[in-house]
């Protein structure tokens, strides 16, 4: 992991480099920064996977600098470093995976090092290639690492509370993102037939109408059926109706 540390003092700086040192492994320092400024430019020039930023910094602070972090095509996690208790819980509410109070412990630095290692929502958004009809994957977070899931892959997205589940061909997961942000990213390939749930289009096989009145749809690559709402139902018919005539 190609890490950036900012921090205004040197002292702290030679500190969290030494430490980084003696956990080696993968973990690299590439560059240092006396303020949020210069970490941001750093981090547009070279690669940074992760920065260890100091909060109070002058000119730009590291809050500050770690949302500027997140406009980039790919930014790197943040772990906030902090001498002042009371900055804790504001820099973990932040665009950060993890907090550290000064003095720093070795031990804790390797934990908020394993922690990084789950990529942040923006690093996920960046992995996916884009093009003109969007992207040809899904990224999300899984058992510590990312799991790329190709488009033409996935089933259905359906929303539950704050989490959205994503069935797939081989399975499903969760991912943090809203439905109504997929369907924005992913364009006409899926079809909202319900507040909850966004439907890939190639799957739509069929209506089911049951006696409550309700209508359910039928979708290759799973015997599970979504509701449809009456909003969106006179789409899914056209779409269905569409595909008997041989779109």
């Amino acid at each position: 992991m190609r890490i950036l540390i900012a921090d205004d003092e040197a002292p702290a700086r030679e500190r969290l480099r030494s430490l980084v040192e003696e956990i080696g492994g993968d973990h690299r320092v590439v560059g240092e920064a006396a303020n949020g400024q210069q970490a941001l430019e750093q981090c547009r020039r070279e690669e940074v996977e992760l920065v260890l930023m100091d909060i109070r910094m002058p000119g730009m602070d590291g809050i500050e600098a770690a949302t500027r972090l997140t406009e980039l095509d790919t930014p790197p996690a943040v772990i906030f470093v902090t001498a002042y208790q009371e900055h804790a819980l504001e820099a973990f509410q932040g665009p950060a995976v993890d907090y550290l109070l000064k003095p720093i412990r070795r031990t804790h630095l390797e934990r908020a090092l394993q922690r990084a290692t789950v990529p942040t929502r923006p690093q996920l958004q960046a992995l996916e290639s884009r093009g003109e009809e969007g992207p040809d994957h899904i990224a999300v977070s899984y058992r510590g690492g990312v799991h790329r899931i190709p488009i033409r892959d996935v089933i259905y997205f359906q929303a539950d509370h704050k989490y959205v589940t994503v069935c797939h061909s081989d399975g499903e997961v969760l991912l943090e993102e809203s439905l109504k942000s997929l369907e924005q990213r992913l364009g006409d390939r899926f079809l909202r037939i319900h507040r909850n749930a966004l439907v890939a289009r190639r799957r739509l096989t069929g209506l089911e109408k049951r006696p409550d009145g309700r209508a359910l749809v039928r979708m290759r690559g799973t015997d599970q059926l979504l509701e449809v709402s009456r909003r969106h139902l006179p789409e899914v018919r056209r779409w269905l109706k569409q595909g008997e005539t041989g779109r």
